[in-house]
């Protein structure tokens, strides 16, 4: 019986000695692991590495990686970096990550700091807007360059064909971005452009050169025109459509108009006819005393087949009282006249 206690005695001193061990090892040469990534700045469903190192390199580290007290990964190594990768696509992903390094078969544990990402959304092309004011023989040369998207800051510089002009100008508001050049008005042909970026790497723009003959003072932009025309394609892809919309029912209308109106049906010859039966009758008729004589025309004329409109009046008789010229020679009234109301 003594044996068994005497080896379980034994037993748990050895354990004792190497936790004794273990921890004065861990606390000797285990150092907090830092946790970093080549950027912190990344877009929406972007991949992105996490890197959990420790300077000892002589230990066999066992590192997990932790978001928000969630364990996420467990790699061991042994004297290089653990390397976690992630894709960040929500805004819960961005951190903060914690790294942990424990020593293997020990409880002596260490944390790094707090590593977060931010989301940023790349620049668009810049636009660099060119102002020259011609002074004597001086001219003074005003660049303004401004990206209307992207995550601020913005830092923005100047080029003067491949060559920087200007330092790098940050910009912590959607302003443009200025820098003033002087030069004589001799030379040859100037040609600028300016560059913005943000915190995203890799996602560079530069503007669209802009020329400038030193000689007039103008400048040009040899690529606006291959930059409108799509605007203008577009615009006239839109209003074609508008104005086949708009136009359409009106020619609907106005032929449903002429299909309604009277056709040549064949009685032309016969109304002819007829109207020259009238004017012939009133052309055989002595002129009425006090009436101005009135010629007859006619609406209509015999060989031409046109389809022509004939409008229509209700008249309106009202007697009144005999006139003193109304008698004829022979002192007798031979008319009644009557007022026509159309």
């Amino acid at each position: 019986m003594w044996k068994r206690s005497f080896l379980a005695f034994l037993f748990s001193l050895s354990l004792q000695k190497a936790a004794l061990d273990c921890e004065t090892r861990g606390i000797n040469k285990l150092l907090s692991p830092s946790l970093d990534s080549e950027t912190k700045a990344v877009r929406r469903g972007q991949n992105v590495s996490l890197i959990c190192s420790n300077q000892n390199k002589s230990l066999e580290i066992t590192y997990f990686l932790f978001r928000n007290e969630k364990h996420l990964r467990t790699q061991n190594g042994k004297g290089e970096p653990m390397i976690f990768n992630l894709s960040i696509s929500e805004a819960h992903e961005l951190g903060p990550y914690k790294c942990k390094a424990q020593i293997s078969n020990c409880s002596i544990s260490k944390y790094s700091r707090e590593f977060n990402f931010i989301f940023v959304d790349p620049v668009i092309t810049p636009v660099l807007n060119v102002n020259v004011v011609k002074i004597e023989t001086d001219r003074h040369i005003t660049l303004r360059c401004i990206s209307f998207n992207g995550s601020l800051p913005i830092t923005y510089t100047f080029f003067e064909k491949n060559i920087a002009i200007s330092p790098a100008i940050p910009k912590y508001v959607r302003e443009p971005a200025e820098f003033n050049v002087t030069k004589n008005s001799a030379g040859e042909m100037e040609e600028y452009r300016c560059k913005a970026k943000n915190e995203l790497p890799d996602h560079t723009r530069y503007s669209q050169p802009i020329l400038i003959n030193p000689q007039t003072g103008g400048y040009s932009c040899p690529f606006c025109l291959q930059l409108l025309l799509p605007g203008l394609l577009l615009v006239v892809i839109i209003i074609i459509p508008i104005l086949a919309f708009w136009i359409r029912p009106k020619y609907k209308a106005r032929k449903a108009m002429r299909d309604k109106a009277p056709r040549d049906n064949g009685n032309t010859a016969m109304e002819v006819g007829i109207y020259a039966n009238i004017c012939a009758n009133q052309a055989g008729q002595e002129p009425v005393p006090g009436l101005e004589p009135r010629q007859c025309v006619p609406t209509a004329q015999e060989g031409i087949r046109h389809p022509q409109e004939i409008h229509y009046a209700t008249p309106m008789f009202q007697e009144v009282a005999p006139r003193v010229h109304e008698a004829c020679n022979d002192h007798k009234t031979g008319y009644l006249y009557s007022d026509l109301i159309l």
